[in-house]
């Protein structure tokens, strides 16, 4: 069942959101390119196929539907805007979760084999 919330997420553009993650994270010091290697490790999309998705306005529901989610995305728990992501039931609303979490963690200087998940 999708709350209002969830609609609002799922409707919602990576390209809307894309510049606060580029402006979160390089605030803090972290590249685009680090960016670019935390989204592609969740998502599976490369360079080029993150540019046509930000071009196409795609939503964020249509973005996570093409996406290869990593098996270990369920490794990543904590708390994203008062949420607990591991807790979180609508699974599209989650994956976004997911995403924000790791911004923050490369936003926050953590290690970026500690924010992939493999080590």
């Amino acid at each position: 069942m999708r709350t209002t919330s969830d609609e609002r997420i799922a409707r919602m553009t990576f390209a809307s959101v894309y510049p606060h993650y580029v402006s979160k994270i390089e605030k803090k010091g972290r590249s685009v390119e680090e960016l670019h290697q935390v989204i592609e490790w969740l998502t599976g999309f490369n360079e080029p196929e993150l540019k046509d998705h930000i071009a196409q306005g795609t939503s964020f529901e249509h973005f996570f539907h093409k996406a290869r989610l990593n098996p270990s995305a369920q490794l990543i728990t904590g708390v994203i805007c008062g949420h607990r992501v591991e807790e979180i039931e609508n699974p599209l609303t989650q994956q976004v979760r997911y995403l924000d979490k790791l911004v923050d963690e490369l936003a926050k200087g953590r290690k970026m084999e500690k924010i992939l998940r493999s080590g």
